[in-house]
């Protein structure tokens, strides 16, 4: 009956225009999205590109095609400092994140470890938050004055950790970006194939050389992967140099390209833009390395028909040891910081020698929801998370049907939709704000959170094409096919049969997008006015202030929120948002 209903449904249509109209509508929707999608990808790039060879800014008439801009970069004396800083911290930092992430993988994925559902979802707590706030918390926990730092001083006469350094830059980078790889690796591990392991030890290998021969190289698909991913993420990563490393005198790409664009009274558009095409290459490239090593991922291929339950490895005597040292790591790096940020916008004051509790106020707190700069940034970035997040959903919903429901004409458009992925944050903004002097009609949406909408948009629009394209495939050609010889076109079956369907991926790419948004801010340093300020450019201009603990109280409010949304989405949407 559910099939008869959908065929009549379908079905109706037809009979009120003829099958070529249909044909033509939907060619043209189509069409339409496939140039809005080329617009969105390209338009903030290819300026970035032409205003790195000119003489003089976008706006001006009369510019001339030069090299001068990449000679004066290459030339500076200060770019070899930055280009070396810049690749031992992303090296250190990819390094430390993909050790972290394949060990508790590994203990928490393969082994009888106690406790490893609750182990699992504190480790995985970094990646649901903003890296500003992390680094805020990092601060005021581990800070030259932070909390845990001053008790180990007076307690032990001194600190052995400096975080002002590229090593502690590295440190907090890495922890924070472990998630990543311990999520590719746990998934990794899971899909494995058990027999190989037990054939290895039918052989006489013991559990280590089992794991080292056997489930190690299982794995290189997937450290590969998340290496790749944190080495970009790394690369373009702005809140951990700039609380860290600026005040040491380290700069790094980002910082680089902050303080000659944004800090700077007269920025040097050639030298940024620049800047910004070498560090756009680098990522590419790092994506094109991706993509070349894992060209024969088929050898690693070992899941087949027959499904077979994965052995546990046993720790034996060192279960409950194995257990502590998994669990103080949960907890003095994934929670602590949160912990001592959220506690630090409940008093003027946090120092292990003044008891907390004696200075509780929420005076910063009522501030965050009273203060007209906290509200209108709170507003704004909700009204974007929102607002842009559902209509980012529904175009990265019709963008993944035009590329592989329609056509096989349209199907480089995932490749051109899947392109954001090597840009980054500030880049995106950057190319943005070049866009907007270059390309006619961009300056109506100046001084508009929906210039932000449509940038934070584009950025993440590889994020949401991965929580819809497994549901695409999930559902069967047939139904496309039912559609169409019942009459209906492609846009009719997409917007009455496939979209309802997807339902669920809708929600979890909403769900994903709507934390992306809330979580931004690279893009926005850029593009924002003072009337579009979101909230991590808040945070970030009231840290350069001082004013810790309202950073403090309005980093708690993005947690709360953050938190909420995922609760919410997981108990009434059933979303996953990592397996």
């Amino acid at each position: 009956m559910a099939d008869l209903s959908v065929v009549s449904y379908v079905g109706a249509p037809a009979a009120r225009g003829t099958i070529g109209a249909k044909i033509n509508r939907s060619l043209l929707i189509q069409i339409a999205i496939t140039v809005v999608t080329v617009v969105v990808v390209f338009a903030p790039i290819l300026p970035l590109f032409y205003q790195s060879i000119i003489d003089r800014p976008l706006y001006e008439a009369g510019a001339v095609v030069t090299a001068s801009n990449y000679t004066n970069l290459l030339s500076s004396p200060t770019i070899l400092e930055v280009l070396w800083n810049t690749t031992l911290v992303v090296v250190l930092t990819t390094a430390i994140a993909q050790v972290i992430g394949t060990a508790l993988a590994i203990l928490i994925g393969r082994t009888d470890l106690p406790g490893r559902s609750f182990l699992g979802d504190l480790v995985l707590l970094p990646m649901y938050l903003s890296s500003l706030v992390l680094a805020f918390g990092w601060f005021i926990a581990y800070g030259p004055s932070g909390y845990i730092t001053a008790w180990f001083a007076n307690s032990f006469g001194g600190a052995p950790w400096n975080l002002y350094s590229i090593a502690g830059m590295a440190l907090i980078g890495g922890i924070s970006q472990a998630p990543l790889a311990f999520l590719y690796c746990q998934a990794s591990t899971a899909l494995s194939d058990p027999s190989l392991e037990q054939a290895a030890r039918s052989c006489g290998a013991g559990p280590m050389r089992t794991l080292w021969s056997v489930t190690m190289p299982m794995l290189l698909p997937a450290i590969v992967s998340s290496g790749i991913l944190n080495a970009t993420s790394a690369l373009e990563s702005l809140a951990i140099p700039l609380i860290f490393g600026q005040p040491a005198g380290i700069t790094v790409f980002t910082t680089f390209l902050y303080e000659q664009g944004i800090v700077s009274p007269r920025p040097d558009y050639g030298l940024v833009a620049t800047a910004a095409a070498f560090m756009l290459l680098l990522v590419v490239g790092l994506v094109f390395l991706q993509n070349r090593i894992l060209r024969n991922a088929s050898r690693y291929i070992s899941v087949t028909g027959k499904v077979n339950k994965p052995k546990m490895f046993e720790l034996g005597p060192y279960r409950w040891l194995v257990f502590a040292i998994v669990a103080t790591y949960a907890l003095l790096f994934c929670v602590a910081p949160m912990v001592f940020l959220a506690v630090r916008g409940l008093v003027p004051v946090l120092s292990p020698l003044i008891p907390f509790w004696k200075f509780l106020t929420l005076q910063y707190l009522v501030e965050v929801f009273t203060v007209e700069n906290y509200q209108r940034s709170i507003i704004n970035t909700l009204l974007i998370s929102l607002i842009g997040g559902v209509f980012g959903t529904l175009y990265i919903a019709l963008v993944a049907l035009v590329s592989e429901r329609s056509s096989p004409g349209f199907g480089p458009l995932k490749y051109i939709a899947l392109f954001p992925r090597a840009v980054p944050g500030l880049i995106a903004g950057l190319g943005f704000f070049y866009a907007m002097t270059f390309l006619p009609g961009m300056s109506l949406l100046q001084n508009s959170v929906w210039l932000l909408a449509i940038a934070y948009v584009m950025r993440y629009i590889p994020t949401g094409y991965g929580a819809i394209s497994p549901s695409l495939m999930q559902i069967g050609p047939g139904i496309d096919r039912a559609a169409k010889v019942s009459g209906a076109d492609w846009w009719t079956t997409t917007h009455s049969i496939l979209l309802p369907i997807m339902r669920p991926a809708l929600f979890a790419c909403f769900s994903l997008l709507f934390i992306q948004f809330l979580k931004e801010y690279t893009v926005a340093l850029f593009l924002f006015s003072p009337d579009t300020e979101v909230m991590g450019v808040t945070l970030l201009r009231r840290w350069a202030q001082g004013e810790v603990a309202r950073v403090a109280a309005l980093s708690t409010v993005q947690m709360f929120i953050t938190i909420s949304v995922i609760y919410l989405m997981r108990r009434f949407f059933g979303v996953k948002f990592y397996g």
